[in-house]
């Protein structure tokens, strides 16, 4: 359990609804989440936490916004995540 994971993730806040993951940015090599929270106040912060912490069942506690807070680019550290799930976490996702 004491395995973690950094994901790199690119934010579209204000969206009409929430897709989490909505796709693969290829060139910029991240993770794309929609959010329906605009950027005030770390709304949109609070958002993606607790989507991140529902789709890989653990604390919102457990997810440390490493860099980017401010920005749409994040680095996010997953605690209690392997590699091996969030690949297959997000890769099951982004199939459908």
């Amino acid at each position: 359990m004491g395995s973690s994971v950094i994901v790199d993730i690119e934010v579209t806040p204000g969206s009409r609804s929430i897709s989490v993951p909505s796709g693969y940015n290829e060139w910029r090599k991240r993770i794309e989440v929609k959010l329906t929270k605009n950027p005030q106040k770390g709304k949109a912060n609070e958002q993606l936490v607790e989507c991140l912490a529902e789709l890989f069942t653990i604390s919102s506690s457990d997810i440390i916004i490493n860099s980017g807070a401010t920005s749409s680019k994040k680095s996010l550290l997953l605690k209690g995540v392997s590699y091996q799930q969030a690949v297959s976490v997000f890769g099951e996702r982004l199939k459908k």
